[in-house]
């Protein structure tokens, strides 16, 4: 896929958030699933009055069914006719447009060099578990998964520091062909909140499918007292899928932040990552 924009169109990014419950995940899919993306595009579509041509998005970070996303960012190509024309008014009529669990918080002209996806040095991710004897708030349901054994949080976090910095995450991933399974984690750690809620929070250049929710899941493991704390790093080091690690539910997911380079710097952060991803 080429990074050029053409002459006519003009590069908008948008800054949005989603609840992921009802989507099956943000890309398009055949058989008329409900996405994001989707609903995203079918009301560009609508507000532009663009007849039956659709602006296709390019995502930061395409979510799974069922993951949340408070800072997602995602890119369009459109006319600059129609940004000429419309762009000062297409937020608030998304707005009126989009269904209440997704919602569009910024459009603005991109910076030149820019790419949702291949410019972005970092994504920002959270799993929000409890361990409360009771279960889960019920207005916090749909956000924050229930594990009903105790966990001990700062072995937890000594388990996630073990997997900070370049690696195979093969033993974490869902393999896709002809993509590396390597990733770099940034940051990683794990804390109790004031209300009991546990986050667990990984920062990484990118992440490979199902990566984020397989290290959790190792974690859980290892924070009920089922496994050792360096488990988590054996299992990586063994380079293969082990079956005690559980890919946990989706629902507590959420992708928190997108980081981009200074201005000047995303051109060639975009080629760097083409290179890398190999695709």
């Amino acid at each position: 896929m080429s990074d050029e924009v053409q002459a006519d169109h003009v590069r908008i990014r948008l800054d949005l958030s989603y609840d992921g419950t009802d989507f099956s995940g943000w890309a398009k899919q055949a058989g008329g699933r409900r996405t994001v993306q989707g609903e995203v595009e079918d009301a560009l579509r609508t507000v532009t009055r663009s007849g039956g041509t659709t602006y296709e998005l390019t995502v930061a970070g395409r979510t799974d069914a069922g993951v949340h996303a408070r800072g997602q960012v995602a890119h369009v190509d459109l006319p600059r006719e129609v940004w000429a024309e419309q762009g000062a008014k297409l937020l608030k009529r998304l707005a009126g447009r989009l269904p209440r669990d997704v919602r569009v918080w910024a459009l603005r002209e991109a910076p030149s060099g820019f790419d949702a996806r291949f410019a972005a040095v970092w994504r920002r991710y959270v799993y929000r578990v409890t361990d409360n004897p009771g279960g889960v708030d019920p207005l916090l349901r749909g956000h924050v998964l229930w594990h009903d054994w105790p966990l001990d949080v700062a072995v937890m976090d000594a388990a996630a520091k073990s997997l900070i910095g370049e690696h195979d995450f093969a033993a974490y991933a869902k393999k896709r062909e002809g993509a590396t399974t390597i990733r770099e984690i940034l940051d990683f750690g794990v804390r109790r909140g004031a209300d009991g809620v546990i986050e667990i929070e990984v920062r990484a250049d990118a992440f490979c499918h199902n990566q984020v929710r397989a290290m959790v899941g190792a974690l859980l493991f290892v924070g009920d007292g089922h496994r050792g704390v360096e488990w988590p790093r054996q299992v990586l080091d063994a380079g293969v899928r082990d079956s005690a690690v559980h890919v946990v539910r989706p629902h507590g997911l959420c992708l928190e932040e997108v980081g981009y380079p200074a201005d000047e710097l995303l051109a060639e952060r975009q080629r760097v990552a083409r290179r890398v991803r190999g695709q």
